[in-house]
């Protein structure tokens, strides 16, 4: 008999209050999207406002989190920091997994030579390359700009999750509810919605998630090479490059980007091995649904 959803919620809980690990990350992401997403609403001052009065101070009520070699607040261009990365790893992930849904799931449904390309040809061309040097030289070569750091971050990431939707797909398609469903004149398209992707959803899930660590992390870096958005936008990576020549007058305009970087970024991976915990079936079989 199929859980009621009270039962459904009531496990959820149970295992979340067993996993707190897993309420960290909860805790961490909620603090890092809600900063993303009401930026404009809880940044005190202008991120791009320059006060050279009060520049390279530390944190007071005033400035929470002191001010740059600018006099610009620390805490409003954190957050809005927050809101650019929030929107980088979102569209990097959504066009990463929809070119590895699209190429992993042709390459392991049709097999053949049609495998035998794109795996061969893309997936371990792009596989073999270092993921950060490939962003770096794509992102010099498109310039500077948020559409060009999501290509430049995507281009680089497809080709991980194509290798999970390939694998993943190539286990599902022998299974007997897709005999059956292709026995019955079910068409391919038909199929794959339908029988094979809600079957692949949970590893690609807990990939997209650690994946958006990943797009932070990267998006932090080109931005501290001078590869990502453009100033006066406010990015943690430009933040920490800038705070480079003030490490030991001003040591909060490293301690604070950094902070954010490694609490975001550590945010998702937890959320990344909870929900692999969450969704795996066996974890399911001692509370009975």
């Amino acid at each position: 008999m199929p859980p009621t959803p009270a039962q459904a919620r009531g496990f959820f809980g149970r295992r979340i209050r067993k996993q707190p690990l897993m309420v960290a990350s909860v805790v961490l992401l909620a603090a890092f999207v809600l900063s993303g997403l009401s930026a404009p609403w809880i940044a005190p001052f202008n991120p791009a406002s320059i006060d050279l009065v009060h520049r390279l101070e530390g944190p007071s009520a005033a400035h929470w989190a002191g001010t740059d070699e600018l006099g610009r607040d620390t805490f409003s261009r954190l957050v809005w920091g927050a809101r650019l990365s929030l929107a980088v790893s979102v569209s990097v992930v959504a066009v990463s997994l929809t070119l590895g849904l699209v190429i992993g799931g042709l390459a392991g449904y049709l097999g053949g030579w049609v495998d035998t390309a794109l795996t061969t040809v893309a997936m371990n061309t792009f596989l073999a390359l270092p993921g950060i040097l490939l962003a770096i030289a794509f992102a010099a070569f498109l310039g500077a700009g948020f559409t060009n750091l999501v290509l430049a971050l995507a281009i680089g990431g497809w080709a991980g999750y194509a290798r999970l939707v390939r694998a993943q797909v190539m286990a599902v398609r022998e299974r007997e509810y897709v005999e059956a469903a292709r026995a019955l004149g079910g068409g391919g398209l038909r199929i794959f919605f339908r029988h094979i992707l809600p079957n692949i959803v949970q590893p690609v899930l807990v990939q997209a998630s650690i994946g958006m660590a990943g797009v932070i992390l990267a998006e932090a870096t080109l931005s501290f090479l001078g590869l990502g958005i453009p100033a006066p936008a406010p990015s943690w990576g430009a933040m920490l490059n800038d705070a480079r020549l003030h490490l030991f007058d001003a040591p909060h305009l490293v301690l604070f980007p950094a902070v954010a970087v490694a609490c975001s970024v550590l945010g998702f991976n937890l959320l990344g091995d909870g929900l692999r915990d969450q969704l795996d079936p066996r974890t399911q079989l001692d509370v009975g649904i």
